[in-house]
């Protein structure tokens, strides 16, 4: 069976990369994403290059493991901060 790759690149508000992964971290988010079923994977990489770009690096053992994971009470809460302190958002999506 094939997993799932994310490589999700967001390009934060001036000042705002460090505040979006502290928020993310201190509202249980990453602990609850990491707990969900299917998930081999959820990290958060800084650019060196730029300050306000983030890389999100997700795995999960299947496509509808993360169609589940995105329709979790959490991830709504993530859609708010993430509203607050991103700009763009970009996604490449891999079966591997």
């Amino acid at each position: 069976m094939e997993q799932l790759l994310l490589l999700v690149i967001y390009t934060a508000r001036p000042g705002m990369r460090e505040e979006f992964v502290q928020k993310v971290r201190e509202a249980g988010i990453l602990e609850a994403i990491r707990k969900e079923n299917g998930c081999v994977r959820y990290d958060y990489f800084y650019s060196e290059e730029d300050e306000n770009q983030l890389l999100l690096v997700e795995k999960w053992e299947t496509e509808e493991c993360q169609r589940v994971h995105m329709e979790q009470p959490h991830m709504h809460k993530l859609a708010e901060i993430k509203d607050r302190c991103m700009t763009d958002t970009k996604l490449e999506r891999f079966l591997i």
